[in-house]
């Protein structure tokens, strides 16, 4: 399809984890016009780093799990309703979110969002052959089994406040795990996060938000903070192991930081992104 529009495609599979980054980057190097990823969170994900603050933009062709970006952007999990409208998407220059975190080899780039504490367990725990057979209901059923334990408290700073909490997402999108509507008053072309804060340290503390989260009302329920913020600082006590994922892609633990890297990607787009 590309290539009937006039589009020089040249196809370059990624040889495993951690690849796609390096291939953008020599792809780039090697005169690449636009590096289009097709897959999923994970893999736009993995590709930040070899094309973060060059000129060259970024497009997606959804083929993954949740496909967070994919239906941000209009475009579904259809990666022919992608490539279609290709030759229509307009180029806007982007913020990046960054994750500062232990265990972490070093800073990490983010498209979507950055989630700590009860999700990014989740992802910490996901059975990989699971999600392969399953896709999203492996998330549901490491979500089961997390809601068993006692969620692991922390702290959440940022300009203006402090909040002790057992869930924290750093978003730059509306949309959370493909189908639900968290934050809603973000978008990519914003230089901020909506960060969205949860108290609480067990399952039925979280029923509340759960039933919030499905009928759109979360911000309305007591111990939900939504604040937008430039960053977060994050901290647990000693001892205590909170995890901290970004795409859903598992990044490290606290000690943490979430800060902004300003215009540092160029991403493909549909005009009208933003004016909803």
């Amino acid at each position: 399809m590309l290539e009937r529009g006039g589009q020089r495609v040249r196809v370059v599979p990624t040889e495993g984890p951690g690849t796609a980054g390096v291939i953008a980057q020599r792809e780039i190097q090697a005169g690449a016009s636009l590096i289009l990823v097709a897959g999923g969170d994970g893999t736009l994900n993995e590709t930040l780093p070899g094309i973060a603050g060059t000129a060259v933009p970024l497009a997606v062709l959804p083929a993954g799990t949740a496909n967070v970006l994919g239906i941000e952007l209009g475009f579904g999990n259809d990666m022919l309703r992608a490539a279609e409208r290709l030759p229509r998407l307009v180029e806007r220059r982007i913020a990046l979110g960054v994750l500062h975190a232990s265990g972490a080899p070093g800073p990490r780039y983010f498209l979507s969002m950055a989630g700590v504490g009860v999700d990014a367990a989740v992802v910490h725990d996901l059975n990989l052959g699971l999600k392969k057979k399953m896709g999203k209901l492996a998330y549901f059923a490491g979500g089961v089994r997390q809601a068993a334990r006692r969620f692991d408290q922390f702290e959440a700073s940022f300009e203006g406040g402090c909040r002790r909490v057992s869930f924290a997402l750093a978003s730059r999108v509306r949309k959370y795990g493909g189908n639900f509507e968290i934050a809603k008053r973000v978008t990519l072309l914003d230089d901020y996060f909506e960060a969205v804060l949860l108290e609480g340290g067990g399952i039925f503390r979280y029923v509340p938000y759960l039933a919030g989260i499905f009928v759109g009302c979360l911000e309305g329920c007591r111990g939900a903070t939504f604040a937008n913020v430039a960053g977060l600082e994050l901290t647990a006590e000693p001892g205590v192991e909170v995890h901290v994922q970004v795409d859903g892609e598992y990044a490290g633990r606290l000690p943490a930081r979430i800060e902004l890297a300003p215009a540092a990607l160029s991403l493909l787009m549909p005009a009208e992104y933003g004016e909803r």
